[in-house]
Order: structure tokens, then sequence, then C-alpha cells
């Protein structure tokens, strides 16, 4: 006679990667079964073009970390190259499952779609999926009625403790022979990377030292370039792939704040809020990662220029501070918010591309991607939501007043690393003489601008405030704002 299967839980790990105030773990712990902990490195991600190595390497670092914390109860993070039904099918060979315990993600179309799949999956085995709210955003909303005010009662509620019981968690060696059918995945990562470390531990390190001392320059160095890489609090990481909780990082800068610091760590928390309200955005308007969420602006036509496009991911386009933040961000995997709002807007109206064949490749170079700000962000740079005022920035005056000794510039463009300030921010003014004197040769050792910046800034500007006026654009701005706008704005603006 056949031995009656255990009935055991899984807790389904996605961009929640931490023990610590993860309310899918607590639902386990409650509800009492033996449970295991999962993530699997799932083929359709894996090879989605919206994902890179950098980004799989933060989540085994997280996994690390995790698994650390896990020895003391003799276990881990069952982690396979699978997609999620067949993972599940080899657990069902072992033990009966009962309940599913996950976030709700807010992630791209491909998730969406492998949920729908899964919860069908669920239904056909008698399995129950429990889904809890991620961060304080929610799913089925129709407008932000309230909204805030939720968010911030979230924010503020008693964060969940990693506290399982005795023998609750399924041992090393009973997830070894769920391991031994599947495909194994390393947790090796490279030692030496200018990447940010995963894992909840380093992330402590920097929220730590942000709160301590570096806040001090936070909003004097917020768009510096350079700067902003040490007094921005840099844990935007860890916040996409979930080694901290909002509802954490939240509170803990509430107990940071005090009357002296009020400004710098009220204008972090804001950001905080923002964040969550450009989730939630994505959550209720999710084909914006496709097409522009205002409708008005589908009938633009930008034809494509795979020149210009590989310049720019190359920061070879004679554009010195554009050309710096393209060759930064793909070695360190970030930018601070100016930076990355400037490079777009130099793609979308300088080179006058679809902000769709941005979205991949910034994507993929963003160590912190997060789809919900990702889209939102790419489509306001661009100016296609029509609500928003219409920025097209000028890199050449921003490098000036926020890299004024192009200290960024010649940091991460070696070839201008020579020159004197005023010639790195802009060398197609150097004569031939300036040229020889400095043994440097516009068009051989750096290329000439791609394009003439007046003309192009100009044209973009004429025909999207021009598209302002279109009649489709004015009844999505209507519809865009009944549905996304917050009635309380007032109250979330203030650093309370």
């Amino acid at each position: 006679m056949q031995k009656r299967k255990e009935k055991i839980n899984v807790v389904w790990l996605k961009r929640d990667l931490r023990l610590h105030d993860n309310e899918a773990i607590s639902n386990a712990i409650r509800e009492g079964k033996r449970f295991l902990l999962l993530f699997p490195f799932e083929n359709i991600l894996l090879h989605d073009p919206h994902y890179s190595e950098r980004h799989w390497n933060f989540i085994k670092e997280s996994i690390v970390d995790i698994n650390k914390e896990l020895e003391e109860f003799n276990s881990s993070v069952l982690t396979v190259q699978s997609d999620i039904i067949s993972i599940f099918n080899h657990i069902q060979d072992h033990y009966k499952i009962d309940t599913v315990f996950s976030h709700i993600e807010t992630g791209i179309l491909t998730t969406y779609n492998r949920d729908k799949d899964f919860r069908r999956y669920c239904r056909n085995n008698n399995i129950e999926w429990v889904e809890n709210i991620n961060n304080g955003v929610k799913r089925g909303l129709q407008n932000r009625d309230n909204w805030f005010e939720n968010w911030n009662s979230y924010m503020r509620l008693q964060q969940e403790v990693f506290a399982p019981q005795k023998d609750q968690l399924l041992i090393l060696d009973e997830l070894e022979k769920i391991q031994q059918r599947s495909v194994p995945v390393s947790l090796t990562t490279p030692s030496k990377t200018s990447f940010q470390k995963g894992g909840r531990s380093t992330g402590i390190k920097y929220i730590d030292s942000f709160f301590l001392n570096r806040y001090k320059n936070y909003m004097f160095h917020i768009s510096k370039p350079e700067f902003s890489r040490k007094s921005c609090s840099r844990i935007s990481p860890y916040l996409a792939w979930g080694n901290f909780s909002v509802r954490e990082v939240f509170q803990l800068g509430q107990q940071a704040k005090t009357s002296k610091n009020k400004r710098h760590i009220g204008a972090f928390l804001s950001r905080l809020r923002w964040q969550a309200h450009f989730i939630q955005k994505f959550e209720m308007e999710h084909t914006m990662e496709e097409a522009s969420v205002n409708k008005g602006y589908h009938k633009l036509k930008k034809s494509i220029s795979k020149q210009y496009q590989q310049a720019w991911k190359e920061g070879k386009t004679g554009f010195p501070l554009v050309d710096a933040c393209m060759r930064c961000l793909k070695e360190t995997g970030y930018l601070n918010f100016r930076m990355r709002a400037l490079t777009v807007s130099f793609f979308t109206h300088i080179l006058w591309q679809p902000w769709q064949e941005a979205a991949t490749h910034l994507s993929q170079m963003f160590l912190d991607f997060e789809p919900g700000i990702h889209f939102s962000q790419l489509q306001m740079q661009a100016g296609e939501t029509g609500i928003n005022n219409l920025r097209i920035y000028n890199p050449i005056k921003n490098g000036i007043d926020h890299d004024e000794e192009a200290i960024f510039i010649k940091k991460w463009v070696p070839e201008l690393a020579k020159l004197e300030a005023h010639f790195a921010h802009q060398p197609y003014l150097m004569s031939p003489m300036e040229q020889q004197f400095n043994d440097f040769h516009l068009g051989k050792d750096y290329p000439y601008p791609i394009v003439d910046i007046k003309e192009t800034r100009k044209r973009a500007s004429d025909i999207l405030w021009s598209m302002k006026k279109d009649p489709t654009v004015k009844k999505e701005n209507a519809r865009i704002l009944a549905k996304h706008t917050l009635r309380d704005r007032k109250r979330m603006l203030s650093n309370e």
C-alpha cells in the first residue's frame, strides 16, 4: 500500500527575497503546517529580454544571504532552474501541497500570464493559493480614492517577524531529494564586481550609513551624477528585489527623522511614497509596458535609427554627459534620477527614437529594475503621458550645472580626462590649434555630436507641444487623471 504523502505548504518567493517582514512567510508560519521556501529560476524569465546577468547575480546573492539565516534551522531556499508548474509537479511527487503563499507581483506581462497559468494549475490540483499585497500596492483598484491614507496606514502596521515553529521548515536532506530530479542552480557569483551586492545584510549597511550621516547632503547632491553616488541612500536594488520591505525602511526613516534632519529624511520618505504610487499606476494600467498610457500618442510615429541607438548604448554620441551616464550605467548598474531622466530624454527627444526601443536595454542595465517604475518613468520622460510637464533636458546645461568641474564626465569618458572642464563639457568647441595643443583630435579620440541638438530639440518640442492639443490626448488626459490622481496629493507631497 502506497504511503500517504505528507501535506505541506510552499512559500513562493518572487521579488520579496527576505525572511523579515514577509507576510507570505508569516502566513505560512501561522497556518501551522511544515513548509518550504521556493525560488525557481524560471526559463521564461532567464530568457526574457528585460533581465540580465546582473539581476540574476543579485538574486543569487540575496538567496545566499537568506540561506545563512536559515542555517540554524537546518534549511535553505529550494532553488532550481525550472518553470513554476514543473517544479510544483516535482514537489508533488514527494508531498501533497496544500497551500501556496506569495505576494501579488506587479511585474511584466510575462509574469502576469505565468500567474494566470499557475492559478489554473492550482485549481486543477486542489491547491489553495494565498496572495498578499506587497508594499501597500493593491490589485483591482478602479481609482485612487483614499489611496494615500490606506498606504500610509499600511506603512505604520507592525512588521512581521520571522519566527517559525520548531521543525516547521523542511530540512536540507528533504530539499535535496526534490532537487535531485531538477536542474541545479549554482549560487556562486563573481567576487569582484562594480555592482552592489545583493542580500539584506549588505543592504542594512547602506541604510544604516545613510540614516547615520550620508543623508546630510541628500538634497544638496541628489541631482549631482558623481556626488549622489554617496549622498543618496543607494537602497533601490534592495527594495526592487525585496531584501527590505518598504514598510521597514519607512519606519526606520520615521525613527531617524528629527527636527534637524527633517528636510533630508522627509524628502527621502516622500520618494518611498512616489515609488509606491508609480507601481500602483502600473498595476492599474499594465498596457503601458508596450504602449503609451495616453492613447493619443499611439499615433506618434518616429523613424528608428539603429546607428543612433547603438551610439547611445555605447556612450559614443559626442555629448559627454550622456556618454558618461551610459558608460557608468553599463559598468555599475546605477544612475541618479536626474541622469536617468536625461538619458531617456536624450534618446526620445534629441535622437527622436521611440521609448519602447530603450525599454529593454535600460531594464537590463538598471540593477534596480522595477517594472512599475520603469515603464511609468520612460513614458513620463518621453513626454507621452499628456498629463505631465514636457521636459527636454539639455545635456550640456545639465553637465555644467551638476558636474561643473567635469569630474563625473572625466571619470567615465577618459578620452576627455586631460581637457579643461569647459572643453570636457563641449569638446566640439575646440579649435584645431587647441586640439593640437591638448594632443586631442575630435572625430578620432572622441566622436563629433551625432545630431544638431538645437535643431532636434526644437523639432521634438514643436511636435510634442502641438500634440497636447490633440482631442484624443485631451480625452485621455481626463481619463488618466480620474483614474490615477491622488485626491490627497497635498498630504503626500508634505514631508510630514
